[in-house]
C-alpha cells in the first residue's frame, strides 16, 4: 500500500475519508499525517479510504471530483 500512496500527488491524510464513521470512531485527522499511520488506519478500517482511486501506469489520483481523472489521460 505504501507504493500506492507514493503514486498519489496528495498528502497521505487526503486518502482518509473523514465521514460519520471516522467521527464515530473518535479519530483525529492530525494523527494520520504519515504514510505509516494512514496505512495502519486503512488496514484496520478500509471503509475510511477515499474512493474511487484511479491508477494509470505509475500515477494515481483520488477521483473526487471525477474531473481529476483527466489528469491521467
Amino acid at each position: 500500500m505504501e507504493r500506492f500512496l507514493e503514486m498519489l500527488p496528495n498528502e497521505p491524510a487526503e486518502l482518509v475519508r473523514e465521514d460519520g464513521h471516522f467521527k464515530d470512531l473518535g479519530l483525529n485527522i492530525n494523527d494520520y499525517q504519515s504514510t505509516d499511520a494512514v496505512v495502519d488506519l486503512l488496514m484496520e478500517h478500509p471503509k475510511l479510504m477515499q474512493r474511487p482511486i484511479v491508477v494509470r501506469g505509475d500515477q494515481a489520483v483520488i477521483a473526487r471530483p471525477s474531473e481529476l481523472v483527466e489528469e491521467l489521460l
